[in-house]
């Protein structure tokens, strides 16, 4: 007999709204900008359409979710304050991106700080991978495209 899973609602409904409340934050800056003629300038040709930015993101968004809120549930207490340090850390990071590309019009700090929210998902992959191994595997897709951004942002800024 099959083991029923217990979904823990309450937690899972705030880490959709703590991550997509991040998304959010990071769409102010860039939804308006992404058919401007700056950009459009400067985007590379290896650059996929602007229809499939929010795609990704939104699937990654959502793998994000799953990732912390696995982490989550199955974390002691202290390890639930490395989670939130590290998931919170990447969070910032990730809106403040799309505040320096896009807000700032500045393409090589953001590469610079591309480098950091690199290493800030490193982080929060080998802390899940100890507290619960799908949780880390979650986050492979948000490492994959991060790296992707990180060539068409360095294109942009030194290329």
């Amino acid at each position: 007999m099959k083991k029923r899973v217990k979904i823990h609602w309450k937690v899972l409904i705030i880490c959709l709204a703590i991550v997509y409340g991040v998304a959010f934050l990071g769409s102010v800056f860039t939804s308006g900008n992404t058919g401007s003629e700056w950009y459009q300038g400067i985007k590379p040709a290896i650059t996929p359409p602007n229809y499939i930015f929010p795609i990704v993101w939104n699937i990654l968004f959502f793998l994000i979710t799953l990732s912390l809120y696995f982490a989550w549930i199955k974390a002691k207490k202290k390890q639930k304050k490395i989670i939130a340090l590290v998931f919170g850390i990447n969070f910032f990071l990730n809106a403040l991106w799309s505040y320096l590309f896009f807000g700032l019009k500045k393409p090589n700090y953001s590469f610079f700080e591309l480098i950091i929210l690199w290493f800030s998902i490193i982080s929060m992959i080998l802390i899940t991978k100890k507290i619960d191994k799908k949780s880390a595997w979650l986050l492979i897709p948000y490492l994959l495209w991060v790296s992707f951004a990180g060539v068409l942002n360095y294109l942009i800024a030194f290329g």
